[in-house]
């Protein structure tokens, strides 16, 4: 019984040290993305702390503008980080990347995902999730094909009338076609799907400027690469928000995004995905912070991270 106990009480302070050890990293951009990849931590996901004194970390060297915009980092199943981001505002590829210590990255490449689409106007905010049933990939991004689409095409900005895309990938090397991924008959970009208890919840972009909406909303499917469905009301408020990347942590959702027109970032945060609270007054972010993603890292992870930079 007094082996039980020990042993009980040891794995209650091994979960605990594990919950404090838990480190939240922010990849993001600044300006227009020509300077590359900047990170920040917090502890909390509501105090954010520029790594590298907020220079970038990582110069982009893909595609024709050698732009890196809207970072998306995943860790895969391998080990690995990786890596997709907006190349360009009209090539038809996105950028990627791998590194096994967020320091030391691979080769640089251009992934043509539309490539085959010769209207193809652009390839914006690609981000990566695992699907760990089918132990593959799915990349995916929002592209505007002028005239595919009839629903939206007048109350866009310009000619973009975007809907979703998406790849699979079990290695980075080879891709699938690249496939629809969403149409709910609106203008949409921004995707960011996540794995919940069996199901996937996609937090999306209405990108109609007429009449306004410019707010995040949520879809749900049962698969990853389709099915999901009309996109709830708005869980963002009066301002145009984008670049939806969501943290689940203390038994509560945080969905970050950014207020691109006020200049800062926000956030609204929810225990049941259905009453969303702001709480955009509680972040601290770097100055300068555009649409960026969120993933968890090991406190040993941020100190290689901190040790690195400041050599």
């Amino acid at each position: 019984m007094k082996k039980i106990l020990v042993f009980v009480f040891l794995s209650a302070l091994l979960s605990s040290a594990t919950a404090q050890d838990a480190v939240y990293l922010f990849a993001y951009f600044k300006d227009n993305g020509q300077d590359g990849l900047h990170l920040a931590y917090s502890r909390d996901g509501y105090k954010w702390q520029a790594l590298n004194n907020d220079h970038s970390l990582l110069t982009p060297t893909a595609g024709g503008d050698k732009l890196m915009r809207d970072p998306c980092i995943i860790r895969g199943a391998d080990g690995l980080f990786h890596m997709v981001w907006t190349v360009s505002w009209k090539e038809k590829g996105i950028g990627y990347a791998s590194s096994p210590d967020l320091l030391h990255w691979s080769a640089q490449k251009e992934i043509p995902v539309m490539a085959h689409e010769p209207g193809a106007l652009n390839c914006w905010a690609p981000e990566i999730t695992y699907d760990a049933r089918r132990r593959e990939y799915m990349i995916y991004w929002a592209t505007t094909i002028p005239g595919r689409f009839t629903a939206g095409d007048t109350t866009g900005d310009g000619n973009y009338n975007h809907r979703l895309y998406y790849v699979t990938t079990k290695d980075f090397q080879h891709f699938s076609p690249a496939k629809l991924l969403y149409d709910q008959g609106f203008n949409v970009i921004d995707a960011s799907i996540v794995p919940d208890k069996g199901r996937f919840i996609m937090f999306l972009k209405d990108e109609t400027k007429m009449p306004p909406q410019k707010n995040i909303r949520i879809a749900v499917s049962n698969t990853l690469t389709g099915g999901y469905g009309k996109p709830s009301p708005p869980i963002t408020g009066q301002y145009w928000a984008e670049g939806p990347t969501a943290l689940h942590t203390a038994g509560k959702w945080i969905v970050y995004f950014d207020k691109y027109t006020q200049h800062r970032y926000g956030a609204v945060e929810s225990t049941d995905m259905k009453t969303w609270t702001d709480v955009s007054d509680q972040l601290s972010m770097p100055e300068g912070i555009r649409h960026g993603t969120v993933l968890a890292i090991t406190g040993k992870e941020l100190e290689r991270l901190m040790n690195a930079n400041n050599r």
